[in-house]
């Protein structure tokens, strides 16, 4: 049923020789939870251990189970194939496949997990994207990447780059022998601040992959959170090139498009330019794009979500014009980005009601939150850097973000999850079991007007 997919050019190409155009989604929240999609405040690292301390070993077991059969399932894969989709990305966090208590040894879990996704994808005819999305040490500054700190550790660290070779080594001998799955996506967004080892390393790995699976094709990220190609030098084989593609207009809660964000007029022209200018490194080599992230952030106002919508057909139409595959961020959520969301009256956000206003409050999630309330404490610390540390520019978006990071992201998020945690205090496996449950399928909603505008765009193809 399925073909091997390669590189041909700039094309991706099946065994025939015609044109893939691989489209699909992410399953963000899946197998690496992130706070906006399941509405926790910090990193899942962080989280896991709060939910333990308060639920219990029993309770904590069978809310994470039945979370993890609940996200995606057999349901979920039918619908996606539906709507003219034919590929999903597997972000996955390290801890599914290794230990930090033991390096090197697999985890046959992890392994297994991987298989019913794989499973689940071949059945409804779709592709598997295998996502690193999180490394030992963290590749980047962000929580997305299960980082309680601002310092991307991975990069100064050998024993953690060791580790990674190993974890890919060890799945592409497990499934260099299944079509099904499309590729590896070795590093989400890495952020190398020196800019001079991502490339390298990407070379190591794809050196490693290749002793064991000539066949899977490779999916690379550039660096600064999948926007920068410059440090890249000649092309790997077999390799797709991944941009992240997330105009400013779509990222806010307050910014309207076409309108200006930041200082810059957001249009159509100003979607294209984007693209262009992170895409440069494959248009320049002749090389297949895969925009391996991309979305907006609805915001429950008519008007603006339309707005939103149109922002995405604007960006699908680049795409098909340049040839790019794709994959939106995200599938499935309490309500920010997602295709499927979860109900108002569902029982998991009733119970998570309080803390998450209160992150509302203090601006914790800088992905989907606001710092309305809080500028009056963040607006004269950054002015005091301004002042006193004149010169200090913080990579990889300067001193503003670096400062909302520091506080909003780490500082009032730590401050805030033993509250979260505290809903879930020793609540009954049955309960654990129901809160999991309301992640299902049949339990969630479909975002009619976005599964209206893919359909119409994948009919076009």
């Amino acid at each position: 049923m399925f073909e091997w997919l390669s590189t041909r050019g700039n094309r991706i190409v099946n065994e025939s020789g015609q044109t893939i155009t691989l489209t699909g989604f992410g399953l963000g929240g899946y197998l690496n939870w992130e706070n906006f999609i399941t509405g926790f405040p910090g990193t899942e690292g962080e989280l896991r251990r709060a939910l333990l301390d308060e639920m219990g070993s029993e309770s904590f077991r069978v809310f994470f189970d039945r979370f993890e059969e609940c996200f995606f399932d057999a349901a979920d894969a039918r619908y996606l194939a539906s709507l003219g989709t034919n590929s999903v990305r597997l972000p996955i966090n390290y801890h599914h496949l290794e230990d930090d208590a033991r390096p090197f040894a697999i985890k046959t879990t992890g392994l297994e997990k991987i298989d019913r996704a794989l499973r689940l994808c071949e059945d409804s005819g779709l592709y598997l994207i295998l996502d690193l999305h999180t490394l030992p040490g963290a590749q980047n500054q962000h929580w997305h990447c299960d980082n309680p700190t601002h310092r991307a550790l991975f990069w100064d660290h050998p024993h953690f780059q060791d580790r990674v070779v190993n974890l890919w080594v060890s799945l592409a001998e497990r499934y260099r022998d299944r079509p099904a799955i499309a590729g590896y996506n070795l590093i989400n967004e890495p952020a190398d601040p020196s800019g001079q080892k991502l490339f390298p390393y990407y070379r190591r790995l794809a050196c490693a992959i290749r002793e064991v699976d000539l066949r899977h094709m490779l999916f690379l990220d550039g660096n600064k959170y999948g926007t920068d190609f410059s440090m890249f030098e000649e092309p790997l084989d077999n390799t797709v090139y991944a941009p992240h593609d997330y105009p400013l207009a779509g990222i806010s809660q307050e910014t309207r498009f076409p309108g200006m964000v930041k200082g810059e007029w957001q249009d159509a022209a100003a979607v294209r330019r984007q693209f262009l200018r992170r895409s440069e490194y494959p248009l320049a080599n002749n090389l297949p794009i895969w925009v391996g992230e991309f979305g907006v952030q609805f915001t429950g106002n008519p008007e603006m979500d339309r707005e939103r919508l149109s922002l995405l057909q604007e960006q699908l139409d680049v795409y098909r014009e340049y040839g790019a595959s794709w994959s939106l961020w995200t599938y499935k959520d309490i309500g920010l980005q997602g295709i499927q969301v979860l109900p108002p009256e569902s029982s998991y956000l009733r119970t998570t009601a309080d803390v998450r206003a209160a992150k509302e409050r203090l601006g914790v999630d800088s992905w989907g939150g606001t710092d309305t309330h809080i500028r009056n404490i963040i607006d004269p610390v950054a002015a005091l850097l301004e002042s006193e540390c004149k010169g200090f520019d913080p990579f990889p978006w300067g001193t503003e973000r670096w400062t909302a990071l520091l506080i909003r992201n780490i500082m009032f998020s730590e401050a805030l999850l033993p509250r979260f945690a505290k809903a879930f205090n020793s609540i009954t496996p049955n309960d654990a079991e129901q809160l999991a449950s309301c992640f299902a399928f049949d339990a969630c909603r479909e975002r009619t007007e976005l599964a209206g505008l893919l359909h119409r765009a994948l009919s076009a193809n």
